[in-house]
């Protein structure tokens, strides 16, 4: 069937979009929207580079808005407001959220984070990555000075930035003296320089924040109308800020319910050791990953084709270690890569890890049944023959799909045979849910970090490292945390109502292999493009967007 005049305009036009977004988007500490970026690309956030994306964003949402799309196909329309969503988003970060301008932690993302993510792929370190890191730490010194021009910082957000800086002058150093042996000869000089350089200027920035915080103030909080802003028109979800509270505490109430459930019914049960050593879980974790795939298939519940690529363990390495607070430890490769393994890097097996590493290292299914779902939807997405769904991403379905995942498998009876693990599950659900109330306090103003830190480590309860971090990165990007626990309510919602309307010919694998196909796209979309239901759509008010 030819492509229509209208329809093959959204393609151009997204994928004009996607090339722009590529270089513009600002690193985030968030796994899933990394994307690759230009050729000798380094970050831009002076004065007229910011007016720039302003009027680029203009001109483009300017563009979007003549596209008449009215008597297309759903899926043309689902791409046309994909496309609305991003532009919405740049809004979003330069006019509302403004991270750039009040949150200093930001440019530690567009400095270190930077170079954080163009360390997780896997060696080897060729001469084209190597150049890539050193490069990138040469900017440093130059987006600092940026940062101290454009900044007016909140307090709140001030001291998390100093925390995390505290002991930078080590960090990076260590992390640099790990990395050099694995990069090309010709490239250990230059990267001791530039090394030494970013260093330099991240001290210089600690220490630019700590004479201005005695006289910081202001207010984390983006407000109600600024959030529901962006629910509307970024994350295209139509459930009001009071509605997901309310969602979120009555899964917080059945999550509780079942974990005294389970801890009555395993109460004779010990916990399980943990994997005696980084080694021990790596393997083991190869050999569970095959299980789980095995599992889903077995149960009808998801399908898992041969050349699907793997979900591995690896031992946290030197170069990575000192820099670990940046991010999230995998590499879930991009649109280039998207065959290569996806990599989950882990530290020694102790007691004294985080949460959801201490987790893993009882029981590697416990991460492979979140982490490992994101890996094969974005390698399901990263090839989807539609291109403007392969590099879009929303956390409302990206998350909501594998946290779904995680009870789907406790009820279908993986974790039968662990009932530590079982448990595992059930906590897991528990801060999924309290996440929700938290994120939307957070963003309205009614909770403060410290009192979301406090929160967290109490009921769920987190150990205070994990809360802490946990609690500093809802606040400086408000609308993710709930993304866990709403969009998996929206997944649920699917089913029933695809059971409904399908009738005989309803098959939940089916309606999974959909899902996870098309699981870079906002759930509001999927239900109207997979049942023909635009209730949400409708909810959402379009005619207002862009305005």
């Amino acid at each position: 069937m030819p492509t229509s005049a209208a329809a093959a305009a959204v393609r151009d036009l997204g994928e004009e979009v996607w090339a722009w977004r590529a270089a513009q988007r600002p690193r985030s500490s968030d796994d899933i929207p990394r994307m690759d970026r230009p050729p000798g690309w380094v970050p831009d956030w002076s004065r007229d580079a910011v007016a720039a994306m302003r009027r680029r964003r203009d001109e483009l949402a300017a563009r979007w808005q003549t596209l008449d799309v009215g008597s297309q196909p759903v899926a043309v329309q689902v791409d046309h407001r994909l496309i609305g969503s991003v532009l919405a988003r740049v809004r979003w970060e330069l006019e509302l959220l403004c991270s750039w301008q009040r949150d200093p932690s930001f440019y530690v993302d567009q400095t270190l984070g930077v170079v954080f993510d163009a360390l997780l792929q896997p060696p080897p370190f060729d001469a084209t990555r190597a150049d890539d890191v050193v490069r990138l730490l040469a900017s440093v010194p130059a987006t600092l000075e940026e940062a101290r021009t454009n900044l007016d910082p909140v307090a709140a957000f001030t001291r998390v930035a100093l925390t995390n800086l505290a002991a930078v002058e080590a960090q990076l150093p260590a992390a640099m003296t790990a990395l050099s042996p694995l990069l090309p000869a010709s490239a250990r000089d230059p990267l001791a320089a530039a090394t030494a350089r970013a260093r330099a200027a991240l001290v210089s920035y600690r220490e630019w924040l700590v004479a201005l915080l005695p006289e910081l103030g202001g207010r984390p909080a983006v407000g109600r109308d600024a959030f529901v802003w962006f629910l509307r028109h970024v994350a295209l979800q139509p459930a009001t800020p009071e509605e997901m509270i309310a969602a979120g505490r009555r899964e917080w109430h059945r999550a509780v319910a079942l974990e005294q459930v389970l801890q009555a019914r395993h109460r004779a049960v010990p916990a399980p050791p943990l994997l005696p050593t980084v080694a021990a879980q790596v393997a083991a974790q190869r050999d569970a990953e095959t299980a789980v795939r095995a599992f889903s298939e077995e149960h009808d519940l998801l399908s898992q084709p041969d050349d699907l690529r793997r979900y591995r363990f690896a031992p946290l390495p030197d170069h990575l270690a000192p820099l670990a607070w940046l991010g999230v430890l995998d590499d879930l490769t991009s649109v280039a890569r998207p065959h290569d393994d996806a990599v989950r890097y882990v530290p020694e097996p102790s007691e004294d890890i985080g949460f959801f590493d201490l987790a893993n290292a009882r029981d590697p299914r416990t991460g492979i049944v979140h982490e490992g779902v994101h890996a094969q939807q974005l390698a399901l997405g990263y090839t989807h023959p539609d291109p403007l769904r392969r590099c879009y991403y929303d956390s409302g379905a990206n998350e909501g799909i594998a946290f779904y995942n995680e009870e789907l498998l406790l009820q279908a009876g993986l974790f039968d045979d662990a009932p530590h693990s079982q448990l595992t599950i059930a906590r897991f659900l528990r801060l999924r849910a309290l996440r929700v109330e938290v994120d939307v306090r957070l963003a309205t103003g009614d909770l403060d970090v410290a009192a979301a830190a406090a929160l967290l480590a109490e009921t769920v309860p987190l150990d205070e490292a994990t809360a802490a971090e946990e609690a500093a990165f809802f606040a400086a990007t408000p609308g993710q945390a709930l993304t866990y626990q709403i969009g998996k309510l929206q997944i649920l919602r699917l089913v029933s109502d695809a059971s409904r309307l399908r009738g005989g010919a309803f098959s939940l694998r089916r309606l999974h292999d959909e899902l996870w196909r098309n699981g870079n796209v906002p759930l509001s979309l999927l239900r109207w493009e997979l049942l023909g239901l635009r209730d949400e759509v409708d909810a959402l008010d379009p005619d207002a967007a862009q305005r």
